[in-house]
């Protein structure tokens, strides 16, 4: 894992406060004082603020700074249905084209995420929870599928972290990453999209356990 930069930090704890309703729509994000609360330059602050806008945590407003968007429950549904979907169809090739070396590449990485959660280890599980997804991404050989799921999945990527904070969210993770597996490793498509798309769709449901103002 790499080593974590000042920008990695500012923009992890801005996406976090935002997600949380902490720092809630128009508030500005001002670079002066940003730099002050985390003891840094203005330099990793533009930055992390430059990496809000990208995945829209961020709107830019000229000459006036960037602000908080207002994220609405019905916004943050409709995004995870399409990133439900996107996962869906990425299982559901996993479970077509899985090989037995690709089986027990997907073995191991949810071992990892079942040893992470068990010592409720929330920044480990994120980072083995995000290698879970890409393995089912590349098992299934849809390299333009993967690259597309991937951009939507940056833009829901602070939420998805943020429900991990749900009392028992990990382990139910995990026992979601399993019906998946066990689907795939049976060659069934259908069992296996399904699969997918529920875990995902429970993920949308788990943020407003974590901020309840998207609460859908």
């Amino acid at each position: 894992m790499k080593k974590q930069t000042a920008t990695d930090r500012i923009r992890a704890a801005l996406a976090d406060a935002i997600v949380r309703g902490e720092m809630g729509p128009g508030v500005v994000l001002d670079e002066a004082s940003l730099a002050e609360r985390f003891s840094v330059s203005r330099t990793p602050v533009r930055e992390a603020i430059r990496q809000l806008e990208a995945i829209g945590f961020a709107e830019a407003r000229p000459h006036r700074g960037a602000v908080v968007p207002n994220f609405t429950p019905e916004r943050l549904t409709e995004m995870f249905g399409v990133m439900a979907e996107l996962e869906a169809l990425c299982a559901r090739s996993a479970a077509q084209r899985a090989t037995p070396s690709d089986l027990e590449a997907l073995d191991r990485v949810h071992s990892d995420c079942a040893d992470a959660a068990r010592l409720g280890d929330i920044d480990a599980y994120y980072q083995t929870n995000l290698t879970f997804h890409e393995t089912v991404y590349a098992i299934g050989g849809n390299r333009f599928l993967a690259e597309v799921t991937i951009g939507v999945r940056n833009r829901v990527a602070p939420f998805r972290k943020a429900q991990f904070r749900s009392l028992g969210r990990l382990l139910k993770s995990v026992e979601e990453h399993q019906r998946v597996v066990d689907a795939i490793v049976a060659q069934d498509p259908d069992a296996a999209a399904e699969a997918m798309r529920e875990h995902m769709l429970v993920v949308r449901a788990s943020v407003g356990e974590v901020s309840p103002t998207l609460k859908s």
